[in-house]
């Protein structure tokens, strides 16, 4: 007996004697056969197979990619905007409006990490609520949160509101990889993760350029800071509407597919199913990478700003040219998770990127050259988000079971989200104006994640081969039982 996730109930329902059937044919794409279909939303006549073509699954792909992929991608932004809009206000002189230290100033992007890290296991509630719901809830919570910033007198009053904002955005960013990985097979994943986290240097890109227009107004009705927060936090409640009508639960419960896509869905859900989970050497590998990136992640967006400015340039230019670096981010992670897809070789991509950012970061940490250091930024930005861009979908990729992807996931988050602790305490502000401390640990975390992305592709490698040792090379043309495309015969590690 195997275990299935049944989106319709929200919970695991077991079926039996459930088999698969690959077929190479390019009229079908997958049979489906069934003695007992008990819990697997599948007609149950014992020779009854359900064919999915070619064209229906491509269909259900451009359906999801259209409706679904931009609605998580864009709440994604949204939140991404508001826990690092503070750089940006920053500048434009909340901590001097507030009389706040550098001290303090580091403890307000601190305390968002520690409501979002304690708060992780709130991506358990994606598998108790309906998602549309509990979407709609953590969006305006953190929208609430985030406009309310601008409404903050002191130092005491910011720390709340930036503890609140962890606290909501714990709920969304951690759960939407679980929750693709029920919508996409394991070779599509990566992809459209890379499509949903490609938010981030899109949402700072955005922000650097909104903060450009906001400041440059010299004579404003109140502070330039808190238009910005204002500006950046209502679109959030707009945003919620839109999840509440528009976010499907599961692939079945997506009104934009017909019934026949519904069915074919269901079975795509079936192809996906696995043994039970267990802990392995790959999750805390892949964790620590998480982590290593996310120091060197967390600080870019939030210091960047302020370390333009120590360049040389004004307050407003400042803002402005930390658009152009993440819009090159934001290409890279497109273009990487696709080639990655397509070639199911992450680990060399990731080490190649971290050498990028390596180099971008020593470059910043080395040079005193106005140029130079500017040039460091592209490559710094170019090297984290794709490498981040990259590792989530990897842990899904190697993960069989349901079970075993939501214990991933938890792995990952609860290990690789500490690493922005470290992160927004690594610029000080008596080590400016170059800040070379801080950015010399960013590099060495990069260089440290190359190395931890070689590694775990030899391990992988050397797992294939025990593999193909004990069942051989892969014959797609041989039936297998559910789960076994993910975890048997057919299962091989994404490199």
């Amino acid at each position: 007996m195997t275990t299935q996730y049944d989106p319709e109930k929200g919970h695991i329902e077991e079926f039996d004697k459930l088999e698969v059937s690959p077929v190479k044919d390019t009229d079908v794409a997958a049979t489906i056969s069934q003695s007992s279909g008990r819990g697997t939303g599948i007609e149950a006549n014992s020779s009854q197979a359900l064919q999915i073509s070619v064209e229906t699954e491509r269909s259900i792909r451009r359906k999801l990619d259209r409706r679904l992929l931009p609605l998580v991608a864009f709440l994604y932004l949204l939140a991404y905007l508001d826990r690092g809009n503070i750089g940006n206000a920053n500048i434009a002189g909340l901590s001097k409006d507030l009389h706040i230290s550098g001290p303090e100033y580091q403890w307000l992007l601190t305390i968002f990490y520690i409501a979002y890290i304690f708060f992780e296991w709130f991506a358990l509630m994606w598998k108790i609520f309906p998602p549309h719901i509990w979407a709609t809830l953590c969006v305006v919570g953190w929208g609430l949160a985030s406009t309310l910033q601008a409404a903050a007198y002191s130092w005491s009053g910011m720390m709340a509101a930036r503890f609140f904002l962890g606290f909501f955005e714990a709920g969304y960013g951690p759960g939407i990889p679980y929750l693709l990985s029920f919508f996409y097979l394991r070779h599509e994943i990566g992809f459209r993760i890379g499509l949903f986290l490609s938010a981030a240097p899109l949402a700072t890109c955005f922000a650097g350029a909104l903060a450009y227009g906001i400041t440059s107004d010299k004579t404003p009705a109140i502070e330039n800071w808190r238009i910005l927060f204002i500006v950046e936090g209502l679109p959030c409640f707009l945003a919620a509407a839109l999840t509440f009508f528009f976010l499907p639960d599961s692939p079945e419960k997506a009104r934009f597919l017909t019934e026949e896509e519904k069915g074919a869905a269901r079975a795509r859900a079936v192809r996906q199913v696995g043994t039970g989970g267990h802990e392995s050497e790959m999750s805390y590998l892949l964790a620590l990478m998480y982590f290593s990136c996310n120091v060197s992640f967390s600080s870019l967006p939030v210091f960047l700003p302020t370390i333009i400015k120590a360049m040389g340039y004004t307050a407003i230019n400042s803002q402005g040219l930390t658009a152009p670096p993440y819009f090159v981010a934001f290409i890279l992670v497109i273009l990487t998770t696709r080639i990655s897809d397509r070639t199911q070789q992450r680990g060399i991509t990731i080490f190649i990127l971290s050498l990028i950012a390596f180099t971008g970061y020593a470059m910043l940490a080395s040079s005193k050259i106005v140029a130079v250091r500017y040039t460091g930024v592209f490559l710094a930005a170019a090297g984290v988000f794709p490498s981040i861009g990259n590792i989530l979908p990897w842990v899904l990729n190697n993960q069989g079971s349901d079970t075993r992807r939501g214990m991933g996931i938890a792995i990952l988050n609860f290990i690789g989200q500490c690493g922005p602790l470290l992160g927004t305490r690594l610029f000080p502000e008596g080590d400016g104006p170059y800040y070379s401390k801080g950015l010399w640990v960013c590099a060495a975390f990069m260089l440290f994640n190359a190395f931890l992305a070689a590694t775990l592709r030899c391990l992988l490698v050397w797992e294939n081969r025990k593999l193909d040792e004990k069942y051989g090379e892969r014959d797609e043309s041989v039936k297998t039982r559910v789960g076994e495309e993910n975890d048997g015969p057919r299962f091989r590690y994404v490199l």
